[in-house]
């Protein structure tokens, strides 16, 4: 059994060096903040781009939509109250939500603890400039990331 367990972890070793590399590899910041709390680019490709976001607790997300990608979240601490085209879904640690293409979209925190979610994006395009803010509570409606 050792050596099996030496050989898989070589094997993983070597798919880490080998794939792409964590954050916007050579693209400057790999953290963000924002009036209601950060996120970090953990993997960015030409394919995909995977975030660890944090939502301050009685905080939200600007009220947007993406017209070059979609997105998948995933909550992994807190509790989180998602609008989804306008219906509102609340979401535990362990509970995920799609988000399609030009779908109306936030997600706020009505929690006591620092909310924490996973955010995988898909699409052709993943720069903050593709966001249409339809409400937000930080007066940045109508003006680029």
């Amino acid at each position: 059994m050792k050596m099996e367990k030496k050989s898989i972890g070589k094997k993983i070793k070597a798919r880490r060096g080998a794939g792409p590399k964590p954050g916007p590899a050579g693209k400057g910041k790999w953290s963000e903040e924002r009036p209601w709390g950060k996120y970090q680019v953990l993997e960015e490709t030409a394919h995909w781009k995977v975030k660890r976001i944090e939502v301050k607790p009685g905080e939200r997300l600007s009220y947007q939509r993406h017209f070059r990608r979609r997105e998948h979240w995933i909550i992994v601490r807190g509790q989180a109250l998602v609008t989804l085209n306008g219906r509102d879904l609340p979401l535990l640690a362990g509970d995920s939500v799609d988000i399609p293409l030009k779908a109306a979209h936030r997600i706020a925190n009505p929690g006591k603890v620092q909310l924490v979610f996973i955010e995988v994006q898909q699409g052709a395009y993943f720069g903050e400039d593709d966001i249409e803010r339809l409400e937000d509570d930080y007066g940045r409606v109508g003006v680029r990331p």
